[in-house]
């Protein structure tokens, strides 16, 4: 049986397992207002985890005594590439360690680093090098996909040239909006590199009405949930809104609502 949307209302064995965290980039000015306090109306909402973009000026203590305090854990940090490389990738790591987390993901990249193929083998081959390194630290690093990164190149595409040419321990971090926004398939996505998304940005995509939440646009949350299901080897599920219409605390709550219909 389905509802609206396509969305799969019967049992999903896989997905009814995998925590749900929030990217908190859906909350960014709250978080900018007042951290503790929307942590804790993160945490009351029902999220079991949140993934940072930023730490407002917070020390990894002080962040892992908010999330402690408030029963959540950390899911995954959004980096910039210089972070990840360098005297800063120790530091990286170091700051991780407290907060428990084990997915340091790399929010975007520079134009350069995907411009080519050749530079997209190079990036490739920077993953790879981060990997080995912070694996040492039963950690993980990985790539959160662009609508840009599905554009057309030498018969490929970047996400397509990064994905093939890295070890399978690098994340493969679908944003199921910007892969469908970049003319992607998120479903395909998962068939092609199975077991690479170890996290999975749930975000609603939708032509007619980009105000949607989630299961209220395009996004083929059954073929989505399936696949997950089937492969076994997602860790989190991150919901990300970036609208603010209905607020952004209101649209989170309503989009884990709707997330829980779908996969329970």
């Amino acid at each position: 049986m389905e509802s609206a949307q396509g969305a799969p209302t019967g049992e999903s064995a896989a997905t009814r397992r995998i925590p749900i965290g929030l990217q908190l980039y859906s909350v960014r000015n709250e978080c900018a207002n007042d951290l503790a306090a929307v942590l804790a109306a993160v945490a009351a909402i029902g999220y079991e985890g949140v993934e940072f973009a930023g730490y407002h000026g917070r020390s990894a203590a002080e962040l892992r005594k908010l999330l402690d305090g408030n029963g959540l854990r950390c899911c995954g940090t959004h980096l910039g590439i210089d972070a990840l490389t360098g005297d800063a990738l120790s530091r990286t790591v170091e700051f991780n360690r407290t907060l428990g987390n084990e997915y340091l993901i790399a929010a975007s990249l520079p134009d350069e680093r995907m411009a080519g193929r050749q530079a997209c083998l190079e990036t490739a081959r920077a993953f790879n090098q981060i990997s080995h390194q912070v694996e040492t630290y039963g950690m993980r690093v990985g790539y959160h996909n662009h609508a840009t990164d599905l554009r057309p190149l030498d018969g490929e595409t970047p996400w397509d040239i990064v994905f093939a040419n890295t070890r399978p321990e690098v994340v493969m971090q679908v944003d199921t909006a910007n892969m469908l926004a970049g003319g992607g398939n998120p479903v395909q996505c998962l068939r092609k590199y199975p077991g690479r998304a170890a996290t999975l940005h749930l975000k609603e995509h939708s032509q007619a009405n980009p105000a949607a939440l989630l299961g209220e646009g395009d996004v083929d949350w059954r073929g989505l949930f399936d696949v997950v299901d089937a492969q076994n080897a997602t860790d989190w599920l991150i919901v990300e809104v970036e609208g603010d219409a209905p607020p952004p605390l209101i649209a989170v709550e309503k989009c884990l609502a709707n997330l829980k219909k779908m996969t329970k």
